[in-house]
């Protein structure tokens, strides 16, 4: 009888911390309401409104591989896939570009990484607000005001 009341413990168990940390995990509602200013100073940081459809994306060939040191060690490898908005009919450009691009990006990348940016929950917006803040300015750079934004369109962390 004990034998089997053990299992149903555990059980129960189980349930009430999984709604627990369902609970604790869930944002707040104060996180709703913070999130809309940071939309609009993104906006502000646009000089000039630009024309959706005057635009196109430009996938960048290959993954950028992020190594993450602790200790001397490799603790983690983040891989991003990126993509760049530029204005319509600069495609071309970007390819002629993209070694020098993804050497900026990937510097971006690696102080990213080096000031604890992919620790922890890296993907937190005000996080990667950074980093796409960084980016877009390395791009702005190199391909000079073709360049309108930086898109991360895949991120991951594998830990060893």
């Amino acid at each position: 009888m004990l034998s089997k009341l053990i299992p149903l413990v555990f059980l129960l168990l189980g349930i009430g911390a999984g709604v627990g940390a369902g609970m604790f995990m869930a944002p707040s509602d104060d996180s709703k309401t913070q999130d809309a200013p940071q939309v609009e100073k993104i906006a502000e940081d646009r000089a000039e409104p630009v024309d959706v459809a005057s635009s196109e994306f430009v996938k960048l060939n290959n993954q950028f591989v992020v190594p993450i040191i602790r200790n001397e060690r490799v603790a983690s490898l983040v891989v991003v896939s990126l993509s760049i908005e530029v204005e319509a009919g600069m495609n071309d450009r970007v390819r002629e570009r993209e070694p020098k691009l993804r050497d900026s990006f990937l510097r971006v990348l690696f102080d990213h990484s080096n000031i604890g940016g992919f620790d922890g929950a890296f993907i937190k917006p005000d996080t990667l607000d950074v980093l796409r803040r960084s980016l877009r300015e390395v791009a702005q750079k190199n391909l000079g005001e073709y360049a309108i934004d930086v898109l991360i369109t895949d991120i991951a962390r594998q830990d060893n």
